[in-house]
């Protein structure tokens, strides 16, 4: 009688303490550094795979079953269709199933080859999230190889090499490499998108790696969208004429990039248009405002954080992708804290007393996730409306009731 057979692992992870993982490899071949996190978001896996905020991070999904709704044209978050992922690798607990819904065009594993993510199954995603939690957000290396034949040293090489997030622009590498204008509005069911027909306000969105839905929400509220380049100075972003300025989530470390975006944010402060920032935005806006930033412990990744809305006192569901975060301690007098997380107390929003300006640290566009930070939207463009002599809409809308 033979012993048990046993299937060679065909893909590793391993994490800076010596951690290693094995499993089976699935998606791109190759390997990759990057630092290690938990996304608990039960669906929207696709929208989570080409969120540029994830550049330079491999992606531990802890729900376990991805891929079961295959993939599709419609929900990437890359803007550039034809832009590579800035992920570096995506950790499962199930191998990816045959996918089962009506939307789906192409299965996840040949979508992650095509996007040149690197993937790993059968791993105890629970014990590798337990891990995060109690020592913090590791740098790793992913490995798919078809053979088995790992280069050890070689997976050494990488993963002393990488020098962590911390002190990284990664803003640069998935902006956009040129000004273009966005009309595209949200998904609608049996629809599809829609084209903003006949714009009322016109707003320059500063892309340190944005998200569609966000431009779409903007479109939303009757604006046409401007986006330039993170590196846009205020005299280029004010050629445009616009009625108020949008600053983009984006990946990496805020001090860095905001070397060249702080001065650019400030000196946009100071002509009184309206401002709205959302994920590092918000931590641009709150190093231009004074205050500090700092790397957090694990981040906060999902679609299932609550958050308090210090002006309303309306508790919201939100999505979150954030390794910073802005010190609430930090932020000086004349600018007021607005939400906080109700995880641990983090904070979640600011606003300039007296002025158009403030952000928020979670994602209102969501995509995935719950949609009860739409009316961020609406309080932005309100600040226009108000400027212009409009009437304001209201902020939330109750179900079923027209917008």
């Amino acid at each position: 009688m033979t012993g048990w057979q046993q299937t060679p692992a065909t893909a590793v992870l391993i994490l800076a303490d010596g951690t290693r993982l094995e499993g089976y490899g699935l998606g791109a071949v190759g390997h990759a550094a990057g630092e290690v996190c938990f996304n608990t978001a039960m669906t929207g896996y696709q929208e989570v795979l080409t969120d540029p905020s994830y550049a330079g991070q491999i992606i531990t999904f802890t729900f376990p079953h991805i891929g079961n709704v295959g993939t599709n044209d419609d929900d990437i978050e890359t803007v550039n269709m034809a832009a590579l992922s800035g992920v570096r690798g995506v950790v499962l607990k199930a191998d990816i199933t045959n996918p089962s819904n009506y939307r789906a065009a192409e299965k996840l594993d040949a979508w992650l080859k095509k996007r040149n993510i690197i993937g790993i199954a059968g791993i105890d995603t629970r014990a590798l999230t337990a891990l995060i939690r109690e020592k913090g957000m590791p740098n790793g290396v992913i490995v798919h190889e078809p053979t088995g034949q790992f280069d050890e040293g070689s997976i050494a090489a990488e993963l002393n090499a990488f020098p962590g997030l911390e002190g990284l622009d990664l803003a640069k590498e998935v902006t956009t490499a040129q000004t273009y204008h966005w009309d595209q509005t949200s998904w609608q069911w049996n629809v599809g998108y829609g084209t903003l027909e006949n714009p009322e306000f016109h707003v320059v969105a500063i892309d340190y790696g944005a998200k569609r839905n966000i431009l779409r929400c903007l479109a939303d509220q009757g604006a046409k969208v401007t986006v330039v380049p993170a590196t846009a100075s205020a005299d280029d972003i004010l050629a445009h004429n616009p009625d108020a300025v949008f600053l983009s989530n984006g990946p990496g470390d805020p001090a860095e990039t905001g070397t060249y975006a702080v001065p650019t944010i400030q000196k946009l402060m100071e002509t009184g248009k309206p401002m709205f920032g959302i994920c590092l935005g918000h931590q641009l806006m709150g190093l231009a405002l004074g205050g500090k930033t700092s790397k957090m412990h694990q981040g906060h990744h999902g679609a299932n954080h609550p958050v308090k809305d210090l002006t309303t006192g309306k508790v919201e569901i939100t999505s979150m992708n954030h390794g910073f975060a802005v010190d609430a301690d930090s932020l000086p007098a004349g600018v007021t804290q607005t939400h906080v997380s109700l995880f641990d107390g983090s904070n979640a929003g600011l606003a300039v007393d007296g002025k158009p300006i403030f952000s928020v640290q979670y994602h209102p566009e969501a995509s995935p996730g719950p949609q009860d930070s739409h009316y961020l939207f609406t309080r932005f463009l309100n600040q226009v409306r108000k400027q212009k002599g409009l009437p304001e809409k209201a902020e939330y809308i109750a179900p079923g009731a027209a917008a």
